[in-house]
């Protein structure tokens, strides 16, 4: 598979914010916005809804959505393709640790 970058461009608070939540998640913003691409082209949709007029809670919406995952309601990722994602991720965090660190 050949991999290619894309470039988001949003607020620096917004990112600052984004960076630190999927640190939380345990992944990157990467893995992050991997996952949602995966989630709209397997669903050919947005996977969560957007209301004019409200403040999306992104956290409660992962959760949400984490929450279906679990009970088998979205079958087009599966728990084993998130895993997945995070996994490369958190390997990738540590290779860029173990370089600083060296």
């Amino acid at each position: 598979m050949t991999q290619v970058s894309m470039t988001v461009r949003m607020d620096s608070q917004l990112k600052s914010m984004f960076d630190e939540l999927c640190e939380e998640f345990g992944m990157s913003a990467n893995t992050a916005m991997n996952v949602f691409a995966k989630a709209v082209v397997q669903r050919r949709r947005i996977p969560f809804e957007i209301k004019a007029g409200e403040q999306v809670d992104g956290y409660a919406a992962f959760r949400a959505l984490r929450e279906r995952a679990e009970k088998g309601l979205t079958p087009d990722l599966t728990m084993e393709e998130i895993d997945e994602e995070i996994r490369k991720a958190r390997e990738e965090r540590r290779q860029r640790e173990s370089l600083r660190s060296n």
